[in-house]
């Protein structure tokens, strides 16, 4: 069976990213997971604190590894964005694949201290964990907004990322390199798109040395996907387009069945509205292989 270091290994040497996508209720977890097989790749799922609340530590966890034994298929958990050290040890004890360890919003040597007694606590519960650390500043929330906030001066310095990750031990780094979470108004109609600083995240990756990954995909230009894993992504987040696929799936079905009552019949509309999102960005972030080839490499 693979390990999430195992499958970014192999994905870094074919130059091409793994996906994650944020779920929070079945029908999302679902179409994630039915998009990553047909497309034959590995993919990672992904809870924040209010999501795994909402479903539930222990039952995602469960959900996740069902589907990972029963299908045999690379398919992991991360605790997405976690706050404090006694979040990520329940999510660790749960048995989650890893935890993003989030102390970006305190002053940079208070997060090295925090995310390096993080990463040494978790090792102690399972020495496989895969620990994610962050530095620089993306904004919060995966919601739709009106306009875009400053970032500009929580921007990641590539020398102060290999001094973090040299200290801390983490095994990915989330940089801020023009990303951010959520989306704006104009994005979800199709008028902008964001744009990253691709010569920074080269100048983080050669300084760090570490897997890196990308949060706050949604609504970024596809070219710009494209030449930031060239550059050294190995992860990307996507969380808002797949809450909008689903509330749109939602509007629609109950618009053209407005007297049906049965959730089983409504919702499956609302898994292929997702599954358009998640195929279409699988399929961007594995485009440099044929995934079938890169399926029966993983196997091997």
């Amino acid at each position: 069976m693979w390990s999430l270091r195992d499958v970014l290994e192999q994905a870094q040497q074919n130059e091409v990213a793994v996906g994650h996508f944020n779920v929070s209720d079945l029908v999302l977890l679902n179409a994630v997971f039915a998009s990553a097989r047909e497309l034959n790749v590995p993919v990672v799922v992904g809870v924040s604190e209010q999501e795994r609340a909402f479903m539930g530590l222990r039952q995602v966890a469960a959900l996740v590894r069902s589907l990972r034994e029963e299908f045999n298929f690379p398919i992991f958990l991360n605790a997405d964005h976690t706050h404090s050290l006694s979040d990520a040890l329940e999510a660790a004890r749960a048995g989650f694949d890893a935890i993003v360890f989030d102390a970006s919003a305190q002053p940079f040597e208070q997060n090295v201290r925090a995310t390096r007694e993080a990463v040494h606590a978790l090792r102690v519960i399972n020495s496989a964990i895969f620990v994610e650390g962050e530095l620089g500043d993306i904004g919060t929330g995966s919601e739709i907004h009106e306009a875009a906030p400053d970032l500009s001066k929580g921007l990641t310095n590539p020398a102060q990322a290999g001094e973090f990750v040299e200290s801390t031990g983490i095994d990915s780094l989330a940089p801020a390199v023009g990303n951010m979470h959520g989306m704006l108004k104009s994005m979800v109609r199709g008028e902008a798109r964001k744009h990253l600083d691709i010569a920074r995240i080269a100048e983080i990756k050669r300084a760090a040395g570490v897997f890196l990954t990308l949060h706050g995909g949604s609504g970024t230009d596809d070219d710009d996907f494209r030449k930031a894993i060239a550059a050294g992504i190995n992860v990307v987040h996507i969380n808002t387009e797949l809450r909008i696929a689903w509330r749109r799936g939602l509007a629609d079905a109950l618009a053209n069945m407005p007297d049906e009552v049965v959730p089983y019949k409504i919702l499956p509309f609302v898994v292929e509205s997702v599954k358009q999102v998640v195929r279409s960005r699988l399929s961007l972030f594995s485009a440099l292989q044929d995934p079938i080839q890169h399926d029966q490499r993983m196997r091997a």
